[in-house]
């Protein structure tokens, strides 16, 4: 599972013209997944994303976690292309995305999980969608991860 994080002022989601999300400042998630994925990456990744320290404190440091900001939200957007092999020629390979029916109950999982830890609502695009994403990146901050690349101390 990859995600890619980023900071917003705001974003949105429209499909076919009409505004399926939006969100305040907040994170925005894009979220890609594997067939290798289980219910242990989710937990990993959600967990990272509301405890991570991505917002600044008073003296203007990021040491403070999306949770202690009541008016923030999270938007989190499927993306296949995140799964992508650039290693061999110029076309991208999507052979390590998911197929939709191990997909979709994986992103509502993950959507789930990600907002009963956050404590409010997460914002979602529609999966298989053809979507237009607007944000305005904070900072900019953006952070990749692969919950099968964890960092060990």
């Amino acid at each position: 599972m990859r995600i890619i994080i980023q900071r917003v002022k705001n974003a949105t989601v429209d499909i076919d013209g009409v505004r399926k999300s939006a969100i305040g400042p907040g994170l925005l998630v894009l979220l890609g997944i594997e067939d290798r994925d289980t219910d242990e990456d989710i937990d990993y990744l959600c967990r990272k994303i509301v405890s991570m320290r991505l917002f600044d404190d008073a003296d203007g440091v990021m040491n403070l976690p999306i949770t202690d900001f009541p008016d923030t939200g999270i938007l989190v957007v499927s993306q296949f292309t995140l799964m992508a092999s650039t290693r061999k020629g110029n076309r991208p390979s999507y052979i390590h995305a998911s197929r939709p029916d191990f997909a979709i109950p994986m992103y509502e999982e993950f959507c789930s999980r990600l907002s009963s830890l956050f404590g409010r609502p997460v914002q979602t695009g529609t999966f298989g969608a053809n979507m237009q994403v607007g944000l305005v990146n904070d900072g900019p901050v953006t952070i990749i991860m692969d919950s099968h690349q964890r960092e060990s101390f």
